[in-house]
């Protein structure tokens, strides 16, 4: 999927993404390719991407290495996830 992450300075993340794990205000949400659309409020917690590429436009040195894939993980306070069609997901958050 088509992934963003902004935080009010910067862009933390901006590439093609295998998922998407946050906490919500329901609870924990892992968002997959071709997830159903969806606006939720992100609640304080540590959101994980896992990249499809390595180096995929990420901002963090909190990142592994895992089966050939690149784990990113952003501590977050607060935000919001938008999941829309066309395989595109966003999120806006407080870091």
């Amino acid at each position: 999927m088509k992934l963003s992450v902004y935080s009010l300075k910067k862009i933390l993340f901006q590439g093609e993404a295998r998922l998407l794990n946050c906490k919500t205000v329901m609870g924990e949400i892992t968002v997959l390719d071709n997830h159903e659309t969806l606006i939720t409020v992100l609640s304080a917690g540590v959101i994980k991407i896992v990249a499809d590429n390595p180096s995929a436009g990420a901002s963090t040195e909190l990142s592994r290495m895992s089966s050939g894939q690149e784990e990113h993980f952003f501590p977050i306070k607060s935000g919001f996830l938008e999941v829309k069609e066309k395989n595109e997901a966003r999120c806006i958050v407080e870091e």
